[in-house]
């Protein structure tokens, strides 16, 4: 892990990692109820253009145009008394 909570003008990025080489902008959504829907259906297009956007401000800030970068969204659904009942990694949500 690089960073947490980093604040772009273009929006937050949750957490900032780096995978072999490449830096990974995640996401992370969480649902404690059904009534909205799964996590993953709060990536709205809207949503994955500001998410893009933020990185991009990111890579500029940093110096890294140069390198390889992705989003992904890590979903989290939870129970009763907060107990994670999912919990899932999905890479490269946005094509790039």
């Amino acid at each position: 892990m690089l960073e947490t909570n980093v604040r772009t003008p273009a929006g937050e990025i949750d957490l900032v990692a780096e995978k072999d080489g490449a830096l990974v902008f995640v996401e992370v959504r969480t649902r404690a109820s059904s009534s909205f829907g799964p996590p993953e259906e709060s990536l709205t297009a809207r949503k994955l253009s500001h998410m893009v956007a933020a990185a991009q401000e990111y890579v500029q800030a940093h110096g890294a145009d140069d390198r390889e970068w992705r989003i992904d969204a890590v979903l989290v659904e939870l129970g009763r008394g907060g107990r994670v009942v999912r919990l899932e990694v999905m890479e490269n949500v946005v094509e790039l």
